[in-house]
């Protein structure tokens, strides 16, 4: 009777172990499952609306002529353009529903810290791609035109055209998360303040290297405005963390 009893109580206390786990992990597919199907719902919109998008990318150059190498490249690009401006479109909500899931856990010191942070992330995001889409963009594709204006004919491909710009968003997109990199460093103690400050010669090579890697394109122009970028970030995110830290 008391080993039938014993068992009981163990089997309860595993259930008891293993509920939160169970909870946190249904949590957790519900919202993956959100976060997928609302990607899904604003691609389906996205696509709807495709045309006014297309002359969104299309706005940052004038006086060239798109085409098109076989009968369906426009309409795989408006499906390429759909899903990525869906993933775009969802960030918002990604950023939500990790705050929702995260939050429960977190003390208020770590909510004071990882919530800001989160935030900051999704607005550097938002920041990089609209410094590429006025500034980046225009850069390097008006090199090229200019470059070339006196000798051929600008017609493009769209489809390329839309990888190009593409790439450049993203990219940049990434490289402006550069402060929030800087401050988990300096919160987790992996890398001090003084040893951000004291590599600043290191860091204007990198923001080099990394600029020439980041932009799809190889005129200097763009290379220059996003090292610039880069080196801005960085002693942005330098100056945040030694508020932080003091």
């Amino acid at each position: 009777m008391v080993t039938n009893s014993n068992f009981k109580f163990g089997k309860n206390k595993y259930t008891l172990l293993e509920m939160p786990f169970i909870e946190h992990l249904t949590e957790f597919r519900e919202r993956l499952f959100f976060l997928f199907t609302g990607t899904i719902c604003l691609t389906i919109i996205s696509f709807l609306e495709v045309k006014d998008i297309v002359k969104i990318l299309e706005y940052p150059i004038n006086n060239v002529k798109f085409f098109q190498n076989s009968p369906g490249e426009y309409f795989i690009s408006t499906i390429k353009i759909s899903f990525y401006a869906g993933i775009l479109f969802t960030g918002p909500l990604t950023v939500i529903q990790i705050i929702l899931y995260l939050l429960p856990g977190l003390t208020q010191k770590e909510t004071k810290i990882i919530l800001p942070l989160l935030i900051s992330s999704l607005i550097l995001f938002g920041l990089g791609i609209t410094f590429s889409y006025y500034t980046l963009v225009p850069a390097s594709l008006n090199f090229f035109l200019n470059y070339s204006q006196e000798v051929i004919e600008p017609f493009w491909s769209f489809d390329q055209y839309f990888e190009f710009i593409l790439v450049l968003f993203y990219s940049t997109g990434l490289a402006f998360q550069i402060p929030i990199v800087q401050i988990v460093l300096g919160l987790l103690d992996i890398v001090s303040a003084n040893q951000m400050l004291n590599a600043w010669r290191y860091i204007i090579l990198f923001a080099t290297i990394l600029g020439a890697i980041l932009t799809p394109s190889t005129d200097p122009l763009t290379q220059l405005l996003l090292s610039v970028a880069i080196l801005l970030l960085y002693f942005t995110g330098l100056g945040i963390l030694f508020l932080i830290k003091n």
